[in-house]
């Protein structure tokens, strides 16, 4: 079974139901917790009162800086959303360690962005370092994966679209919401993965419901994609996508193939204007309510509970 493990301002925390037991442990970062295992399992087996959950104030449970990496389009679902058509090439990016948040802290929308989209996504946390050239089949995953957070990959939709810019667009500060929870797995857990449930709403209304098997690549060979080029380590982040039920989907294909007879700057210009009236972008006051979780709660990441504010 997967053990649950919570970060305060005051350190480590074993999971047990509603109750919370402190790690007794020197770590300070993830891959220093991740390397102290032992003293996981002892909190766990303390057999302490603890402390409520609910009185603790969850902060992300992977420290920073570290890589944070993200699988781009790695859902049928949303694959059909965005508009293509056949096979969707593997496409990795990276977001700034900077955008990474608490689980309950707010998602700061920039004063130039209009268009705020959401996009949950299974987190997979390093607990070995991954070199340049290895090759991950399924049964080396826990090797590699020491566990899993619940992560929203915020994107900033006016400049990922018109710059085509993924850094800048998903990287702004709040813009990578990460836990509550970071779920420790045992071996055995890992044929589970499949099973997990993606769920994402805002203000109460259901917007994405999916579970893995509609993942395109699946992380073992995410994994060894990635290191064709990307080293990773210890406590580092690779988020895997998110299903189809954003804000943003592509134009039917008349329109796109009007747009693409205009000037870069009236076509943006008119595709924005449309959008305008999606009602489904975020605003400020919006709560934005993530779970992943496998039916049998064999896994469960908890639930990440973010509001939506302007910059002050």
């Amino acid at each position: 079974m997967s053990t649950n493990v919570l970060r305060t301002a005051d350190g480590w925390w074993v999971v047990l139901g509603d109750r919370a037991v402190p790690i007794d442990t020197k770590a300070v970062t993830t891959a220093e917790l991740l390397a102290d295992r032992d003293a996981v399992r002892e909190a766990a087996a303390s057999g302490e009162p603890g402390t409520p959950v609910a009185d603790l104030v969850a902060l992300s449970p992977v420290t920073t800086p570290c890589r944070v990496v993200a699988q781009m389009v790695n859902y049928r679902s949303h694959a059909r959303d965005s508009g293509f058509k056949g096979d969707v090439p593997p496409t990795f990016f990276r977001k700034a360690s900077g955008s990474v948040s608490g689980p309950g802290d707010a998602v700061v929308r920039p004063s130039h962005v209009k268009f705020l989209d959401y996009e949950i996504e299974l987190g997979l946390v390093m607990g070995a370092p991954l070199p340049v050239g290895t090759v991950v089949e399924e049964r080396d995953l826990p090797s590699y994966i020491a566990g899993l957070v619940i992560t929203n990959d915020v994107s900033a939709r006016e400049v990922q679209l018109t710059k085509t810019q993924f850094y800048e667009s998903k990287s702004y500060p709040t813009f990578t919401p990460t836990g509550p929870y970071l779920s420790l797995l045992e071996p055995e857990d890992f044929a589970h993965l499949l099973d997990l449930r993606l769920k994402l709403s805002v203000n109460g209304e259901l917007r994405q419901d999916r579970t893995l098997a509609d993942m395109i690549v699946r992380p073992a060979q995410a994994l060894t994609l990635l290191a064709r080029f990307q080293t990773l380590d210890a406590g580092d982040l690779l988020l895997t996508g998110t299903p189809g039920g954003t804000a943003l989907k592509a134009p039917p294909k008349a329109v796109e193939k009007i747009g693409a007879l205009l000037p870069p700057a009236v076509k943006w210009k008119a595709f924005f204007k449309s959008q305008a009236k999606n009602p489904h972008y975020l605003n400020p006051g919006d709560v934005i309510t993530a779970t992943i979780a496998t039916p049998d709660g064999r896994i469960d990441l908890g639930e990440q509970r973010t509001p939506v504010a302007d910059t002050n």
